[in-house]
């Protein structure tokens, strides 16, 4: 099996075409971002008010937590039948199910940014305030930087959660990869259907990587424990200076 396997993902046949692995690793690809990208300038700036203010957190905290427990397949199937017959075309299967992609990743997202700007040391803020900021100041020039761990952990978990979903979306005629998992299913084509599930792996594992090098550029190395104490002495000598030095850890 893994021999036939590797045989349907190395046949140059299967990446050409408007229906190969490459234009379909595309398709996959921008549905995921698009959705992504809308979610987050929803949730962030809707979650760094309501961590900076206080202002519906009871609200916003409880129907994200419900909005995680919503089926993927069902709202799917429930906005096609809702919005599909009001469309004609393309639009009548891709409007639905990028609105449910969307839907789907703004918990997650709207967590991290939430969680992430209350979870900012009290002692910070008061710092700040001392030194003369304002509370726009504030939220950017300390609560947003000491956030952006949690922020881009949320963005991670949405943006897993909306590649997963987006395989099944094929299900109601969305192209992307899971066409290879519906269709090789419709056909028993089990190399096919398994190189289909190898490569939403293979996807989902490579955009966290990117997030992952890109949370380590923007995040500050104070916060991401980047620089650690180190004792500096000469054995030669056995003296031991008084205080550790602070190097950076590349």
């Amino acid at each position: 099996m893994i021999n036939r396997i590797f045989a349907w993902l190395t046949d140059g046949a299967h990446w050409q075409g408007y229906d190969g692995i490459a234009a379909r690793l595309i398709e996959h690809l921008g549905y995921s971002l698009i959705a992504v990208l809308v979610a987050a300038l929803i949730a962030i700036p809707l979650g760094l008010y309501i961590g900076h203010t206080g202002h519906g957190r009871f609200l916003v905290v409880n129907l994200a937590g419900a909005a995680r427990a919503i089926p993927s397949l069902g709202l799917l199937l429930l906005a096609v039948l809702w919005l599909g017959p009001r469309f004609n075309g393309d639009i009548a299967f891709l409007l639905p199910a990028g609105l449910v992609l969307v839907v789907l990743a703004i918990p997650p997202i709207l967590s991290g940014a939430y969680a992430g700007v209350e979870g900012v040391d009290p002692d910070a803020r008061d710092a700040a305030k001392g030194m003369g900021m304002g509370g726009s100041q504030v939220l950017r020039h300390v609560e947003l930087p000491c956030a952006l761990p949690l922020i881009m952990s949320g963005i991670r978990a949405g943006t897993m959660q909306v590649i997963a979903t987006a395989t099944i979306a094929a299900v109601v005629g969305l192209g992307g990869l899971g066409r290879f998992l519906i269709d090789g299913l419709a056909v028993r084509d089990t190399p096919q259907t398994a190189s289909g599930a190898i490569l939403v792996a293979l996807l989902a594992l490579s955009v966290d990587m990117v997030l992952a090098m890109v949370q380590a550029l923007i995040v500050s190395r104070g916060l991401t424990g980047r620089y650690k104490r180190v004792k500096t002495f000469d054995p030669d000598a056995g003296v031991t200076p008084p205080a550790p030095a602070l190097q950076h850890v590349a």
